[in-house]
């Protein structure tokens, strides 16, 4: 497959998870990907496994990325963290620096990013969101929060970039099998007060029709076809793949 043969792509949060599955269906299909991480070591292993390019970055510097010029022409905004508290126990350090994570960096990728992208009458913007984009949980109130915000950037980085020929998608799974889910199932047992081996059944797929995690290749799976011109016409979209559970 080469339908992105000579296209650029950044994949933020590249080193594991989703961000890597995504680095790897873009390269397979013939982009030259640079692994964005701040665990540089990580990134530079997957870089070097897709021939691609790693840059170690802190996103969390944002105040960094306010003079960055970027030249790509697939952005995938992946980077994310979690953290699961009620909330008046939430920490405001804690809910600032996910915001500035989850959509001041992604605001100003894409506003690096567009240029370039403009230049050439090509871009594809895709933001890895989720079922909670779309959908609220209890304790998770800095994330939810941040993937709602991520929602509106990412339809007005389309009605914007759609006269010069760049789109923007979200992509929203469920709960997906990655180290970020994974260290998750501690804290909901303690927030929910239920052993750990009934949180993935009693919590993260009880809205679920379809009983099992998300694979990250199935999302990169979905990220890669909305990078393919064969997606010029899809943009301002939010693409569910949350088993059923938006469908309540």
């Amino acid at each position: 497959m080469t339908e992105l043969s000579g296209r650029t792509a950044l994949v933020t949060g590249g080193a594991s998870g989703i961000g890597a599955a995504c680095a790897r269906e873009l390269a397979a299909r013939g982009a030259t990907v640079t692994v964005a991480d701040v665990d540089e070591v990580a990134a530079k292993t997957v870089a070097d496994d897709i021939g691609g390019k790693a840059w170690a970055v802190d996103l969390l510097d944002v105040s960094a990325l306010e003079d960055l010029t970027l030249e790509a022409d697939i952005l995938v905004n992946n980077a994310g963290v979690q953290s699961i508290n009620a909330i008046e126990t939430f920490p405001p350090e804690k809910f600032r620096a996910m915001m500035a994570l989850m959509v001041e960096a992604p605001f100003l990728l894409i506003r690096a990013a567009l240029p370039h992208m403009y230049a050439h009458a090509f871009g594809r913007v895709i933001n890895i969101s989720s079922v909670h984009g779309l959908r609220a949980s209890e304790f998770k109130v800095a994330y939810v929060t941040a993937k709602h915000a991520l929602e509106g950037l990412s339809k007005v980085t389309a009605l914007e970039g759609g006269p010069h020929g760049v789109t923007s998608n979200c992509v929203n799974p469920g709960y997906v099998r990655t180290p970020l889910v994974t260290k998750q199932i501690a804290d909901q047992a303690r927030t929910h007060n239920i052993p750990e081996d009934e949180v993935v059944g009693e919590i993260l797929l009880k809205e679920s029709a379809i009983k099992r995690l998300v694979e990250p290749e199935e999302v990169a799976a979905l990220v890669s076809w909305l990078a393919s011109p064969s997606a010029g016409m899809v943009t301002g979209a939010s693409y569910t793949m949350d088993g059923g559970w938006s469908a309540r």
